[in-house]
């Protein structure tokens, strides 16, 4: 097991490296008791000066029309929030609507050489990325991934004949216009601390919940926050088999659990609550998964997350499981979302095709 593993109660591994505790020790500091990370106050008031002016001078100067609708899904915070299920549940009710999406996505530690990349089901994730392979494979639409969302836009619109751009992640990448903006919290950790980077977990300060669009919290709110919101939630589907096409589904009982997301616990939780008793296995968010991860040299099952799941494909026994999740998102809410793209999109879209 390398290092660099955050993780839990493995059976591989019998003290946390430094790396772990430095991890936890971080996480406690910005979501719960911790109080050691308000030493980096002075270099988190550098932060925020610092993306404060690169916002303006984008803002003034560099930034790219679409002649699209751009709805940008994104969060405040470091790690896993629920976007991604936000994102497809968006492309699905657009796509109701007769809307052609596109979904323009980074490609978090994509080793892509030629870019940008259309991104296909069969796309290795080492050079496209976890999320932009998993959307791929669940939606059947034109994914294009690229660290700059401008190139990744335009090919979408270019090449692929979309009407309308989906970022997954990319609110703070400014030199694309948008048209909607809209923010997932995850409703367990919500803002921790309230602070920027390095002190705090935020990329950008509370207050830019004020400018955006929309604002979902993934579950249930543990705090308040500075604006209205809406909550969502995640519904778990069947288990899906990774490596085989014909197996039995495991049933409720002990199970390795495998998750390199950026909320690991919010996985475990919710394999208990479907009757599983856990055994966690936590990794980084985007972990690059190799086959002696998910090898625990017993009968007991591994249950990973689809995202994981693409990464393990090419190696996972006929014991390894996926779990599925939706976002459950008001009827009401897309509603406005739809209404938002309709009204605020640029006006050379003709949104009367789209009734």
């Amino acid at each position: 097991m390398s290092s660099n593993k955050m993780s839990t109660v493995s059976s591989k591994t019998s003290a946390k490296s430094w790396r772990d505790r430095f991890s936890d020790s971080v996480l406690n500091c910005w979501y719960g008791s911790g109080r050691w990370s308000l030493l980096l106050l002075p270099l988190t008031v550098l932060f925020k000066s610092l993306a404060h002016r690169r916002y303006w001078k984008i803002i003034r100067s560099d930034r790219w029309q679409p002649p699209v609708p751009v709805v940008v899904v994104g969060n405040l915070s470091v790690g896993g929030t629920g976007k991604t299920p936000v994102v497809a549940a968006l492309v699905r009710s657009l796509q109701a609507k007769g809307y052609r999406p596109g979904i323009a996505s980074r490609g978090f530690r994509a080793g892509a050489q030629n870019l940008p990349l259309q991104v296909t089901s069969d796309t290795n994730p080492a050079i496209a990325g976890d999320e932009p392979v998993m959307l791929a494979q669940q939606l059947r639409i034109p994914v294009v991934v690229d660290p700059d969302r401008v190139s990744a836009a335009k090919a979408l619109i270019e090449n692929c004949g979309c009407d309308l751009i989906i970022t997954d992640d990319g609110l703070q990448h400014y030199r694309l216009q948008r048209h909607v903006e809209i923010v997932v919290i995850d409703g367990q950790r919500m803002l921790g601390n309230g602070l920027c980077l390095p002190a705090g977990p935020l990329r950008e300060p509370p207050e830019r919940l004020q400018t955006v669009d929309q604002v979902l919290v993934n579950g249930r709110p543990t705090s308040d926050l500075p604006v209205d919101f809406d909550c969502i939630y995640m519904e778990a589907g069947d288990l899906v088999p990774v490596g085989c096409s014909d197996c039995t589904p495991p049933e409720a009982g002990t199970v390795h659990a495998v998750a390199g997301i950026g909320n690991p616990e919010r996985f475990f939780h919710t394999l208990e609550s479907l009757g599983f008793s856990v055994i966690p296995h936590a990794f980084p968010d985007h972990h690059p998964f190799a086959p002696d991860d998910i090898v625990f040299h017993d009968n007991l099952p591994v249950l990973m997350t689809a995202k994981d799941a693409v990464k393990c494909r090419s190696f996972a026994g006929s014991n390894a499981w996926y779990l599925p999740v939706q976002a459950h998102i008001p009827e009401a809410v897309l509603n406005k979302i739809i209404q938002l793209v309709e009204t605020k999109g640029p006006d050379c879209v003709s949104n009367q095709s789209h009734g």
